[in-house]
């Protein structure tokens, strides 16, 4: 595609046609993944069968999990006495299947309720048991995340919940949560393989994959031994529904029944994408520098009006406003014109959000801040 004008050619496209996608998932990949699913589609590794096209039993397709689950434990330093899930559903099914495999009816389960993703999982859980918030933000707009401190977990419960980055309001945790020694349940969809993070830390971790992690259609769940036993002790007197129970996917290496296969195909070339490119380490400092040019620009001026607390800022999801809300709409239309995509915010929220999840390149956000820039001197 030709570069664009009146912007002074703010973008550089690589592909056919792609521009820079600040979409909240499903999320940019990195193009050289984008182009080995190409290349597979017709032929998966040499086998003559085309990637969309395979059995799911086929020994070529379990060396693609295998590599996939071989890849995420190094990636993530998952505990070897753990268990790696590829489920369905994304992180919606979780709220209700976790409790579900967790809890016992009316047992108790705790939240922090950080956004509108955490509200939906405590709203699940409470079909199961005696799920309540014990953390909410007092003032409106979840602009922060609670400090160690501000909740106390109750004796009965079982774990403690919480969601590690609101993609909606653009906060996130930059500690680990204080559980009070309760298990640790975590909904990482929308910033896994991107922060810091301790899996041994965690009894349950699960997270679809369309914004970090690969295509929508699959679900990482980890699960550690005491997860894996509750269920197995069966959590739910009167049994668990067999798709809905951990135990019966972990038993079959998550080929129980018909998985996403092409999800699982991009879910390992991503961490492959990830090794070759410095790691977990080396994903943390790309996406910090990203965070810190888009922030940098925000706070050079008051045409923006970022939404989230300094220490509680996501960097995964930016959000912010306009000053003169009504250059919103423009703001929207210009990015679109320039190669910007994907920058409007979510429909509950408003104002402008911009995803930078790991596929995502820093040549976006730096062609983001000079449009950024360039639109404030044009409408100042």
């Amino acid at each position: 595609m030709p570069s664009k004008t009146g912007s002074d050619a703010l973008w550089v496209m690589t592909g056919d046609s792609r521009i820079h996608n600040f979409g909240a998932g499903p999320a940019v990949l990195p193009l050289s993944v984008v182009e080995e699913c190409r290349a597979a589609l017709p032929n998966l590794n040499g086998s003559g069968f085309g990637l969309l096209e395979i059995s799911h039993r086929s020994q070529t397709f379990q060396d693609v999990v295998d590599s996939a689950m071989d890849r995420i434990r190094r990636v993530l330093s998952v505990p070897d006495d753990y268990t790696v899930l590829f489920l369905q559903g994304g992180a919606s099914l979780q709220f209700y299947m976790s409790a579900l495999n967790l809890l016992r009816q009316g047992e108790a389960a705790d939240f922090l309720l950080t956004g509108g993703w955490a509200k939906k999982a405590v709203a699940e859980a409470a079909r199961i048991g005696d799920a309540q918030a014990i953390w909410e933000p007092s003032e409106g707009g979840y602009r922060r995340v609670p400090s160690v401190g501000d909740y106390s977990v109750r004796e009965e419960a079982v774990y403690l919940h919480y969601t590690s980055n609101n993609t909606l309001y653009g906060t996130q945790f930059h500690h680990l949560p204080d559980s009070g020694g309760k298990p640790l349940v975590l909904d990482a969809s929308s910033d896994i393989a991107g922060v810091p993070i301790d899996i041994s830390a965690h009894d349950l971790i699960y997270a679809g994959a369309q914004k970090n992690l690969g295509p929508s259609g699959v679900t990482l769940v980890i699960l550690s031994p005491w997860a894996l036993s509750r269920v197995e002790g069966g959590a739910q007197q009167g049994g668990i529904p067999t798709m809905l129970d951990y135990s019966v996917h972990a038993s079959k290496g998550s080929l129980f029944n018909t998985p996403n296969t092409f999800g699982i195909f991009v879910l390992d070339r991503v961490f492959n994408w990830l090794e070759e490119n410095g790691g977990l380490a080396g994903s943390i400092a790309r996406n910090k520098a990203k965070a810190e040019l888009l922030y940098g620009e925000l706070d050079r001026t008051d045409f923006w009006v970022p939404h989230a607390d300094r220490d509680c800022r996501s960097v995964m999801n930016v959000t912010w406003r306009l000053a003169d809300e009504a250059l919103e709409p423009v703001f929207l239309a210009e990015a679109g014109d320039a190669g910007l995509g994907g920058l409007k915010g979510h429909r509950s929220v408003g104002g402008i959000r911009a995803s930078m999840y790991n596929g995502c390149p820093i040549e976006s956000v730096e062609a983001l801040v000079a449009f950024m820039r360039e639109f404030k001197e044009r409408h100042s």
